[in-house]
């Protein structure tokens, strides 16, 4: 009797083990995958013809794929994919330079500005107001400061 429990013992964990049913109110997390350069339209906007590899590189940063054959071009690459819907979205953009090293042309997912977006003014500030203090909140004394925890008087006591 005791060989009988032990072997269906056995057989249940084993059983159970190689279970590989996964009920429906089981969700694992899966993270957001971002992959490569994020380049926006304001960076690609800012591109003009004659700029020198590394004027480039500042504005768009480094290149994800430098070909040793192709030495003439650059390629941007990013893809993101959503951990929840697996939807998977990607873009490319590629820089051709010319023998001289100065950019030559530009071509992929990523729109080149307009000739009215290159020749208008761009206000770059902007008047975020904070608020202002009327003249009572102004005239109040602040709170006392709280005293430290426990653990935070330890670790002050220690040097952390």
């Amino acid at each position: 009797m005791l060989r009988f429990r032990i072997l269906a013992t056995a057989a249940f964990c084993a059983l159970l083990a190689a279970c590989s049913y996964k009920p429906s109110f089981v969700n694992e997390y899966k993270i957001d995958v971002q992959q490569g350069n994020v380049l926006t339209q304001e960076m690609v906007g800012q591109l003009r013809p004659g700029q020198t590899r590394d004027q480039v590189r500042f504005v768009l940063g480094s290149p994800v794929i430098a070909d040793i054959f192709h030495a003439q071009r650059w390629d941007y690459i990013y893809s993101y994919r959503n951990g929840q819907t697996g939807a998977t979205e990607s873009r490319k953009f590629a820089v051709f330079f010319d023998k001289d090293g100065r950019l030559e042309r530009v071509g992929g997912d990523v729109a080149v500005a307009a000739a009215e977006e290159l020749t208008a003014p761009v206000a770059k500030t902007r008047v975020i107001e904070l608020g202002a203090l009327s003249g009572e909140a102004a005239d109040k004394p602040l709170p006392p400061r709280e005293q430290p925890g426990l653990y935070r008087r330890f670790m002050d006591m220690l040097g952390f």
